[in-house]
């Protein structure tokens, strides 16, 4: 049995537990009736409607949904029947539910369905909105323990702006790009101002699976069929292979070493088959220096792999191939999550999958994957945590 101060690496707050005036507060003077509002529909359910198009569910009604579901998320396998609540975005509730699961702290990442419109302007203006409301309405009531990471619009210029008008405010510890709708690729020059200021200001760069109409298309013709459930194993690694790769192909990493990068909900176990193929890419490239040399030489000097170790970190709920490669992901570089609320969580049964996928590894190793690993990488004193797990080890973890 050992003791840890437990940080999960990635949770969440959905459009859906988002509290009814997060945009009015902010934009409604300004924006009038195209701020974000949930609107109730003829059935009593409500939706978040924002410059004339539906933004998806609101639980603060109720949804009039009954009989089985087809997708049971954390708070259905926890008992938790009220949605109206709000108790994601509620700090007093969400807390309950993490002194509940023996968890200390959650790095929060906003709406993955995101922030849907074509007006820029707009869209800047909603993307601050919510950064405000996260900062200054919710961790402050424990920013120890919520640990809220900002949205960045999905475009260098506008991501650029609102990382720098973030930085100065000195609150935020991480900031995601919805990488899935990024624009334009990496490797675009006009990425540049953006990768800088992250390296200079210390804020932790993000990717996280995203859900969007034109992400999630593919399974318009499967709806309804239980195979649709497996499409989802591939969406995750869709999403990151391309910008992953160009981190290292144009040389974003190698250019700025101090940026680091967490790459959330996506899976780690494909992640060193790719890493190791760099290396090899690598190692070809410079087989053939005498070729590159008439033409300016090679750039990328470091190997992919030493570049990764330096400054990438990876999520993981329960995953046995994971803990078979924590060789290769380091000592360091691995977070643990429980994912809370989605479908995929494990809450509130983190310190049981914990014992279950971690329990015949060394206990030091297994306090820096759940918590002391992000302890570093964002600044936190777990010497202050008040709420810590105690989880069974080795033989033990068969009685528990």
């Amino acid at each position: 049995m050992i003791e840890a101060a437990l940080v999960s690496g990635d949770d969440h707050l959905d459009l859906n537990m988002l509290p009814a005036d997060v945009w009015t507060a902010r934009l409604a003077s300004t924006w009038g009736d195209r701020t974000p509002r949930p609107v109730e529909q003829a059935n009593g359910s409500a939706l978040w409607l924002a410059d004339g198009q539906s933004w998806g569910l609101w639980h603060g009604r109720p949804s009039g949904f009954s009989g089985p579901k087809p997708l049971h998320t954390a708070f259905d396998r926890g008992g938790v029947e009220d949605l109206t609540t709000l108790r994601a975005s509620n700090p007093a509730l969400r807390l309950e539910d993490m002194d509940r699961d023996h968890v200390w702290g959650h790095v929060i990442f906003g709406p993955v369905t995101s922030i849907r419109t074509d007006d820029h302007a707009f869209m800047k203006a909603c993307y601050a909105a919510y950064n405000d409301w996260l900062y200054e309405d919710f961790c402050v009531a424990a920013p120890e323990r919520l640990i809220g990471v900002a949205m960045l619009p999905p475009h260098p210029e506008a991501a650029y702006e609102e990382l720098q008008r973030l930085a100065k405010g000195g609150r935020c510890r991480q900031a995601n790009l919805q990488i899935a709708v990024a624009e334009p690729r990496l490797e675009d020059p006009r990425w540049n101002p953006l990768w800088k200021l992250l390296e200079e200001s210390g804020i932790v760069l993000s990717f996280h699976v995203t859900v969007f109409p034109g992400v999630s298309k593919a399974f318009d013709k499967y709806k309804g069929s239980p195979g649709a459930t497996f499409l989802h194993a591939k969406m995750f690694i869709e999403q990151f292979l391309d910008p992953f790769v160009d981190l290292f192909a144009w040389g974003i990493l190698e250019r700025h070493p101090g940026l680091k990068l967490v790459i959330a909900e996506c899976g780690a176990g494909w992640v060193p088959w790719v890493v190791e193929e760099l290396d090899y890419r690598h190692y070809r490239l410079h087989e053939c220096g005498d070729y590159w040399d008439d033409k300016g030489g090679i750039p990328h000097k470091m190997k992919p792999s030493e570049l990764f170790k330096r400054q990438i970190y990876g999520t993981f709920q329960q995953s046995p191939t994971t803990m078979a490669l924590t060789e290769f992901w380091g000592p360091d570089n691995l977070l643990w999550a429980s994912d809370y609320p989605h479908p995929d969580s494990i809450w509130p049964h983190s310190v049981n999958k914990i014992a279950e996928y971690m329990g015949h590894m060394p206990p030091e190793q297994v306090r820096g994957i759940v918590g002391g690993n992000a302890a570093k990488l964002y600044g936190l004193d777990l010497a202050k945590a008040t709420v810590k797990a105690r989880i069974p080890m080795g033989a033990n973890r068969a009685a528990a």
